[in-house]
Parts: C-alpha cells; sequence; structure tokens
C-alpha cells in the first residue's frame, strides 16, 4: 500500500558556524506514515514541538495540512517520490488521499 511519510521538526537545522541550512534539525521530533487510498486518511496531531515537517510519498496524491483537514484531488497534489518541506503550526495534522 502507497503511503505518506512524514518526519516532525522543531527548528530548522544550521550548521557549524550557525547559518540556517534548509533542512530540520536532528534528530527529530517524531516520524508517523499514513497509508494512502481512495478516500481522505489523517494524520496523528503534529507534537507541540514540530514547526516544520519533511512529507515524502511514494505514490502520487494530494495532501491537505489543518486542524481537522480532509484532502481532496483538489488539495496540493504531490508527485510520486516527491518530498517537501512545510511549516506547520503544532498540533495541526496532515491528511492524504490518492490523486492521478
Amino acid at each position: 500500500m502507497p503511503k505518506l511519510y512524514i518526519t516532525e521538526y522543531s527548528r530548522i537545522g544550521s550548521d557549524r558556524v550557525n547559518r540556517n541550512v534548509q533542512t530540520g534539525e536532528n534528530p527529530p521530533v517524531a516520524n508517523q506514515t499514513v497509508n494512502i487510498g481512495a478516500t481522505s486518511t489523517q494524520s496523528n496531531a503534529l507534537s507541540f514541538k514540530t514547526s516544520l515537517v519533511r512529507v515524502h510519498t511514494d505514490a502520487i496524491c494530494s495532501i491537505e495540512i489543518g486542524e481537522d483537514p480532509v484532502a481532496t484531488v483538489n488539495s496540493l497534489r504531490m508527485a510520486a517520490n516527491q518530498t517537501e518541506y512545510f511549516s506547520v503550526p503544532n498540533g495541526f495534522k496532515i491528511a492524504v488521499i490518492s490523486n492521478t
């Protein structure tokens, strides 16, 4: 079954001279996996420590981020094997649905 992989970060990473880099600071706060199917499925609520998420999908899908999100085929579309980073309020969830 196709999956959406969510990695939660508390802050943006930095290099050795304390400059921000375009990734989250490891180790992550949490990791989640959500099955992608024909109906919208929500993740668990993001940790209160989370401010940045890395989202990776192994199939074409659409996602919606919010307090009680419902993903539709008109939501933000992601291609198979795409990875994106999003700044998010803590406690939000990510919903996912299969797309073409």
